[in-house]
């Protein structure tokens, strides 16, 4: 891929940022609207919206207000109200996190802010993805405390912002708090609500203290093939077992509660959480490997320090230890700063921060390190392939899509290399991550939903390398396809030229408009000169389809002295220049393997050749040698079937020696 055949799509405007990433569905029948590719997005405005994921053209297939389910009066939270606004520079705090998809019920779950009657609420609404209608028995209103010592501890919406992307497991979704952009009153918490009863269940990350927020830069809590839910927390207090800061923890789901299960605090961490040096990424679930343990995860820390863990003893905090975590499968210190979620691809992790992505590979649950690409701002990375091969690694730098070779991190795309602006990507909300999904790569921004994809094109159907003679029409009219790649059909009404850039050649049809197969074809007349052409079939935003074509000479009429005439030389002597005759079709194309004989009439002078054959220029050429009479030579060039041509030469005579 490179950015003649891929690029900006399209826009679709929204009312507010996008913070979350997009999600997609294929073939989803919309009520009304029919079978459609669609892309979900949801704003800060509390709107959600579903576009047709193959047209930029096509209005949202349906919009949904979130503050219809609230009562009357109800807005998004203005920034004031939440504070942190120089942190996260937002005006208001609406749908924030990324929503989860359940296809089994076609269910788009959405946890959303709202502001009533000057109090900040946070309900998990569950809407329908054919029609945007909100399920029966939903929304579900946030609320939770827990008792520990026994004191009750509340869940104060005002202070609690849900960052991470919700997680769908096993019937129920997992949504994770924290502060709402800087410290505060906030706690960290992880919240689970069946899907089938609502039922809601709360696991505080620091009963009795403040902080260890669950915030990840948006990456969601990840789930085990058991069932086991991760995640990790910032700075704050860390009591073993009880006050998890700087912590990746392991939770448990049963029909009654939410527990700890497991959980990793690096020795250091009361020195993390002095230095604002979060765990505050995603937990990756490896594939099972290969050595002696079986069951993995890796995340990186703020500090930039990549963990490798057992996911069946995680290896809770070692008192004992110092300057490394001795307990845990892998620690390698100090390599990503403000590091990102790994994201794994054919054995390989790959790792983002201190300005660059390395691929670290893994073999036996141990990682080594190999290239790196350095690159500017970053964010959370994604990877497509198709298998084991054709790799790309996508991410934001700065304002800017990139794409890059998963195998050795070359560049292969930024959406700042097309002329003109013309994939330029808008501004976007912190720590915002492209996704990837039927060859089309979607980003929220902070006032549209951009989707990048392999361009339309003209793609040549038939007519493409024929041979024929100068000046008449091509067998096989040229024929062309406006085609779509994200559909993987012909698009009609398209108008396309057909053009040999003034080479002389002429169409039956220089213009034509694509038929319901995105077809079109015109026949072609090659022009008078012998050579390869190139003939593109073009149309606005649409990238070209060329012909490669040859014309050659048509049959020899006619023969013609070039050079060579009217010159002098002594008896037994050669003329000067040689004698050079073309043999030519009826517009002056030579014509090469043509017999040419020459003769001096009984004059007794010598040709170099005779006959000679054209070249492929169709020039005959010989040099000739006086005889010993002096005079004048009329050297007479003839071809098979064609007018003869004379040259006239002047032999003298040697001078008298003094």
């Amino acid at each position: 891929m490179n950015v003649n055949g891929f690029g900006k799509l399209f826009t679709q405007p929204v009312d507010g940022y996008i913070v979350g990433h997009p999600l997609y569905l294929p073939n989803v029948s919309i009520s009304g609207a029919g079978i459609h590719n669609v892309v979900y997005v949801a704003t800060m405005n509390d709107s959600v919206y579903a576009f047709d994921a193959n047209s930029g053209t096509i209005p949202a297939l349906w919009t949904t207000s979130l503050l219809t389910y609230s009562p009357a009066g109800a807005t998004p939270v203005p920034i004031s109200v939440k504070g942190c606004q120089s942190t996260v520079g937002w005006t208001q705090t609406g749908v924030i996190s990324t929503p989860v998809i359940d296809q089994a019920t076609n269910t788009i779950y959405l946890l959303a802010e709202t502001y009533e009657s000057s109090k900040v609420v946070h309900r998990l609404h569950a809407l329908d993805i054919t029609n945007g209608v909100e399920k029966v028995g939903w929304p579900v209103t946030i609320a939770a405390s827990v008792t520990y010592n026994g004191q009750q501890y509340t869940f104060v919406d005002t202070h609690q912002m849900n960052r991470p992307g919700l997680l769908l497991s096993n019937g129920y979704v997992y949504a994770g708090f924290g502060a709402p952009g800087c410290n505060g009153s906030d706690q960290g918490w992880v919240m689970s609500f069946n899907t089938s009863n609502r039922e809601q269940y709360a696991f505080d990350l620091e009963p009795g203290g403040r902080f260890a927020s669950v915030w990840q830069k948006g990456a969601g809590l990840s789930a085990d093939s058991q069932g086991y839910v991760y995640g990790e927390s910032g700075e704050g207090t860390m009591v073993s077992g009880v006050d998890l800061a700087i912590t990746v923890f392991k939770l448990a789901q049963n029909s009654t509660s939410l527990t700890l299960a497991d959980w990793f605090t690096p020795w250091n961490w009361s020195a993390l959480s002095d230095n604002d040096e979060d765990l505050n990424n995603a937990v990756v679930i490896l594939p099972d490997q290969s050595g002696p343990v079986p069951h993995e995860a890796v995340t990186v820390a703020k500090e930039g320090t990549i963990y490798v863990l057992n996911r069946d003893s995680m290896g809770k905090l070692c008192s004992t230890c110092s300057g490394s975590d001795t307990q845990i499968v892998q620690e390698i210190p100090l390599v990503a700063t403000m590091g990102f979620t790994p994201v794994v691809w054919n054995n390989s992790v790959y790792i983002s921060g201190s300005h660059n992505i390395q691929i670290y590979s893994l073999s036996n649950g141990l990682l080594t390190a190999g290239k790196t690409h350095v690159v500017g701002s970053l964010t959370h990375p994604v990877i497509t392939a198709n298998g084991s091969s054709n790799g790309i690694v996508w991410l934001i730098n700065g304002n800017h899509l990139l794409a890059l070779d998963a195998l050795t991190l070359a560049q292969l795309y930024t959406s700042n290399q097309a002329a003109n602006g013309r994939d330029t990507l808008p501004t976007s909300a912190h720590f915002a991550s492209p996704i990837v999904a039927d060859a089309k790569v979607m980003i929220g921004t902070q006032n549209s939903l951009v989707v990048y994809g392999l361009l339309s094109t003209i793609k040549s159907v038939a007519g493409d390398q024929q041979t024929a003679t100068v000046k008449t029409v091509l067998p096989t009219a040229l024929q062309a396809q406006a085609y779509d790649p994200g559909t993987g059909t012909g698009v009609s009404g398209v108008t396309v030229t057909f053009s040999d850039s003034g080479k002389g050649g002429t169409f039956g049809n220089p213009t034509g408009v694509t038929d319901s197969n995105g077809m079109v074809s015109s026949t072609y007349t090659l022009p008078s000169k012998t050579g390869t052409y190139t003939v593109t079939a073009s149309a606005t935003s649409y990238g070209p389809a060329t012909f490669k074509e040859s014309a050659v000479a048509g049959p020899a009429t006619g023969l013609s002295l070039l050079s060579g005439n009217n010159q002098t030389t002594t008896i037994g002597k050669a003329l000067p220049s040689p004698l050079v005759v073309k043999v030519h079709d009826v517009y002056s194309n030579g014509i090469a393997g043509v017999s040419v004989t020459f003769t001096d009439g009984g004059a007794g002078g010598k040709f170099s050749a005779n006959p000679a054959i054209t070249d492929s220029l169709g020039k005959a050429s010989v040099t000739y040698t006086a005889g010993n009479t002096p005079g004048t030579v009329s050297i007479i060039a003839s071809a098979p079937g064609l007018h003869t041509v004379a040259f006239t030469e002047t032999v003298t005579a040697n001078p008298t020696a003094h």
